[in-house]
């Protein structure tokens, strides 16, 4: 045994002989670099983005919907139409046109262009289902967060969204359009004035899940505010959970303002609006049903791109599909 070391000893000694003086140097410690972990630097919104766009379709559609919601925000400002106006009431040759290249979608029956007044209709009901979304989720979110987290809140709330939850909708739209009147803001507070409790109860449920969690209980007994706990470490992980109800959310509140301006309680006359032209148009069903179809078919393309978009982008957020 002795005399293996011994050798190996000297091979040692003879590679060292060998090698030139500056063939070694002193390794540096430092200490930052010493934490440093070996692994790719993690965006989450760089990776929402890059597993959003591996689906090309779902990127097509958002291009489309984009386009679309562009193009119905910013035609109507050069289209000069009039929903109070009847260009050619008495004049037959304009009435009831077929689609060509100068009017796309035809004509209507006072002699108005169908393409005009389709995309003056989705302008305004998109900002509208817009807007409500907005003011849903600001209120709904913050509520239903603190709904969730505070047991003592629980039982006051609850009691709050059973009674509105009971109440039809339709019966408190009917009653707020005849108190407030027809318009923007009395169409919109009449959408908003309980949906948002819905919002709440749906982000209470989903906060009671995580909220007696591990770490939560942890930052609980250090002492960590309620709001810090709450903004830091719940909502964060309701990201797709949240775009998710968003995704369902604007095609439903789409479909609301249509169906209350269809029953008459929704704009004014003086506003187009897609439920005011699909309830206009009914009555031509058996003549001319291009004029009815096409505004059920822009509705049905805002809609369902809108929900796909958002399921995708909600599918995206989730922090377990980022491989």
């Amino acid at each position: 045994m002795s005399e293996i070391v011994n050798n190996e000893i000297m091979n040692e000694t003879a590679v060292e002989e060998q090698l030139p003086a500056d063939a070694f140097e002193f390794a540096e410690f430092d200490e930052k670099e010493s934490e440093h972990i070996a692994a790719p630097r993690y965006s989450y919104w760089g990776s929402v983005w890059k597993t959003f766009v591996r689906n090309k379709f779902t990127v097509g559609l958002a291009i489309f919907i984009i386009i679309l919601v562009a193009f119905a925000i910013i035609q109507p400002m050069f289209s000069g139409y009039d929903p109070m106006v009847a260009p050619y009431i008495n004049d037959s040759s304009h009435k009831f046109q077929s689609p060509s290249l100068k009017y796309l979608f035809g004509t209507d029956n006072v002699g108005n262009s169908v393409f005009d007044a389709v995309f003056a209709g989705a302008r305004n009901s998109i900002i509208i289902s817009f807007v409500c979304t907005a003011i849903n989720m600001l209120i709904g979110i913050p509520v239903g967060a603190l709904w969730g987290f505070s047991k003592k809140l629980d039982k006051y709330m609850i009691e709050i969204y059973n009674v509105i939850s009971n109440v039809p909708f339709l019966l408190l739209a009917m009653i707020l359009s005849y108190v407030l009147g027809s318009g923007y803001l009395p169409l919109i507070f009449t959408m908003t004035c309980t949906d948002w409790i819905y919002v709440a109860y749906f982000i209470r449920t989903q906060v009671m899940i995580i909220r007696d969690r591990e770490y939560n209980l942890a930052s609980k007994c250090l002492g960590t505010p309620t709001w810090t706990m709450i903004t830091k470490n719940i909502l964060p992980y309701l990201i797709s959970v949240i775009m998710t109800y968003i995704s369902r959310e604007i095609p439903v509140l789409i479909s609301y303002e249509v169906f209350l301006s269809y029953m008459g309680l929704g704009l004014s006359a003086k506003y187009a609006s897609l439920g005011k032209l699909i309830s206009q148009y009914t009555s031509f069903m058996t003549g001319y049903p291009h004029l009815f179809w096409i505004p059920v078919g822009i509705l049905a393309c805002i809609s369902i791109s809108l929900y796909v978009v958002g399921q995708r982008l909600a599918d995206a957020a989730d922090p377990r599909t980022h491989m």
